[in-house]
């Protein structure tokens, strides 16, 4: 299992909420957490067997923008 950070715009319940069914029916993500006080919004992800270009399409298909870190 590998941890991977991402810079996101998910800053609020209302947007964690929003994403949270992608991120739950995403295989692979074993536990996500987004540090909504973090200027940055850093989603942290426990990942195995899913690529962070998935977990970025992921997001983004939720309709939030997201970069690696």
């Amino acid at each position: 299992m590998e941890t991977l950070k991402f810079k996101t715009n998910i800053n609020c319940a209302g947007c964690i909420k929003a994403v949270t069914p992608h991120l739950e029916k995403a295989e692979g993500i074993k536990h996500w957490e987004v540090d909504t006080a973090n200027p940055a919004k850093i989603l942290t992800v426990d990942a195995e067997g899913i690529s962070a270009e998935t977990i970025e399409q992921v997001v983004k298909k939720a309709g939030f923008e997201i970069a690696p870190l």
